[in-house]
């Protein structure tokens, strides 16, 4: 989850990034996020959810755990 804060009245930049999965935040040093996974999704034809966008970010923790998961292995 991305926070943002206003820049000018056209601009924004992100301030915080929260994992979505366990909402931890993500650690910001010298002005750049740790690595994560972040995930933006633009739904269409043939879906449940066409028209709608998804974004999430997860941490590192959590994308070890969602991999883990897979039946099919990365």
């Amino acid at each position: 989850m991305r926070m943002y804060e206003t820049v000018t009245e056209n601009s924004e930049k992100v301030e915080k990034v929260l994992c979505n999965c366990c909402g931890k935040e993500i650690k910001k040093e010298q002005g750049y996020f740790s690595d994560h996974l972040h995930i933006e999704k633009q739904w269409g034809y043939f879906s449940q959810k066409d028209g709608r966008k998804d974004d999430f970010d997860i941490c590192e923790s959590c994308y070890d755990k969602f991999v883990n998961s897979f039946v099919l292995p990365i």
